[in-house]
């Protein structure tokens, strides 16, 4: 994979992390935790800004976090919310 390959899937994400701000995201983490939230906001590095948060345990269950910040580094998977 050259630099244009790189350039080219940061481009995707930004885009698609530009088009999810104000949406309810599906973020899953390293160690298997799951969170969703409302994307307010992100960084070059994925940080991630999400207001009313939950993080979604089994069995359908969740823990309301309310606004946090998600590192971008512990992030493996970005879900965007379904097409308008």
């Amino acid at each position: 994979m050259g630099s244009s390959d790189t350039r080219l899937s940061v481009d995707m994400a930004v885009k698609v992390l530009d088009e999810s701000l104000g949406r309810v995201v599906l973020i899953k983490m390293k160690g298997g935790k799951v969170i969703r939230g409302t994307l307010l906001g992100f960084d070059q590095h994925m940080n991630l800004l999400l207001e009313e948060s939950e993080e979604v345990l089994d069995e359908g269950k969740t823990t309301g976090l309310g606004t946090i910040v998600v590192r971008g580094d512990n992030v493996v998977i970005i879900s965007p919310p379904p097409p308008k």
